[in-house]
C-alpha cells in the first residue's frame, strides 16, 4: 500500500525489517528510491503504482548494500542513479567471479529464495558533484555523507519537507557503522550535523518528514531532532565506551538480534583502535 506522507511523496513499506521505498512524484512520472524487497513486494508496488497511474521515470539507491539496488522489470528500463562511489562499489561487486557466493552470503537465509537478483545494482553513477537528481519534478537534493556505507547519500525533497534518509535515522535500528573507513565514528556524526544543517525552521512545525530505509516515518521537525539526538547519543556513546541507554536495545526493542549486532559492533571498533598505530 502507498501511504501519502507529504504532497506528491508516498512511502510503501515492506514486512523485512520494515524497510521503505520512496516515491515521489514529477512531471511525467515518478522517482523511485530504494524499492524492495522480496517479490512479493516489488509485485505489490507494481500494482500500486499502476492502479494510481504512475509511471516510474528514473529510480536511485541511497547506498550499495543488497536491499538498496533492487528493481523489478516492471518498473521499466529507467535510470537508476547512485552516487559514482556507490555505483562503483556494487560494479565492483558484480565483476568478481564468486558474486554469487558473495551474494548468498549477505542475503538473509529465510527471504534469500524471495529476493530477486536478475536486475540487482543496474545502476546509474551520478557526476561527481551532482547536487540534485536530474529529472523532471520537484526539486530532490541529493546529501552525500561517508557514515555507514561507501557512497552514502540521502535525499531531501525540497519543496514537500521530506528527507530520505537511507540507513539512518531509524526509530527501530541502531546505527550500523562503516567499519572498514578509516573514521567510521567521526564519519557517522559528520551525517549526523549535515542532517542537523538541513533545520532552522519552528521545532513544533508539522509538515517536515524523515524517511529511514528501516522503521516507521518520523513526523515534524521535533521528530526528527530527535532522531538524529538519538543516533548521536548512541554513537558518542560507543566512542567513549560508556553506559549505553538505548531503546532500540535491551528486552523491551522491538528487534531482539539487535544487541548481538551492538555487541559485534563495539568488539570491531575495539579491535579496529587496536591495530592502528597511535
Amino acid at each position: 500500500m502507498l501511504t501519502r506522507i507529504a504532497e506528491g511523496v508516498f512511502v510503501h513499506e515492506s514486512e523485512f525489517i520494515h524497510s521503505n521505498t520512496t516515491v515521489v512524484v514529477g512531471t511525467d512520472g515518478v522517482l523511485l528510491v530504494d524499492p524492495g524487497i522480496t517479490r512479493d513486494d516489488l509485485t505489490d508496488l507494481a500494482v500500486d503504482l499502476a492502479a494510481a497511474g504512475m509511471r516510474v521515470v528514473a529510480g536511485f539507491s541511497t547506498h550499495p548494500d543488497w536491499d538498496h539496488v533492487l528493481w523489478d522489470a516492471r518498473f521499466g528500463d529507467v535510470p537508476r542513479y547512485a552516487t559514482a562511489e556507490a555505483a562503483a562499489a556494487i560494479r565492483q561487486l558484480l565483476s568478481r567471479p564468486d558474486r554469487e557466493s558473495q551474494l548468498a552470503d549477505a542475503l538473509p537465509p529465510e527471504h534469500a529464495d524471495d529476493i530477486p537478483l536478475d536486475l540487482f545494482g543496474l545502476l546509474t553513477p551520478l557526476p561527481d558533484g551532482a547536487d540534485r537528481i536530474p529529472w523532471d519534478g520537484p526539486v530532490v537534493r541529493i546529501l552525500p555523507h561517508r557514515a555507514h556505507a561507501q557512497g552514502h547519500a540521502a535525499l531531501l525533497v525540497d519543496e514537500r519537507h521530506v528527507l530520505v534518509a537511507g540507513d539512518m535515522l531509524s526509530d527501530i535500528l541502531i546505527p550500523f557503522l562503516d567499519l572498514e573507513a578509516t573514521d567510521p565514528l567521526g564519519d557517522y556524526l559528520a551525517a549526523l550535523t549535515l542532517f542537523d544543517s538541513l533545520l532552522t525552521d519552528d521545532a513544533g512545525r508539522s509538515d517536515f518528514s524523515v524517511v529511514p530505509g528501516h522503521g516507521t516515518v518520523g513526523r515534524g521537525v521535533a521528530e526528527f531532532r530527535a532522531r538524529i539526538a538519538l543516533d548521536r547519543v548512541y554513537v558518542e556513546s560507543v566512542s567513549a565506551g560508556g553506559d549505553l541507554h538505548d531503546p532500540r536495545l535491551g528486552p523491551s526493542a522491538p528487534l531482539d538480534w539487535l544487541a548481538g549486532v551492538h555487541e559485534w559492533q563495539t568488539a570491531q571498533l575495539r579491535e579496529k583502535r587496536l591495530s592502528t598505530p597511535s
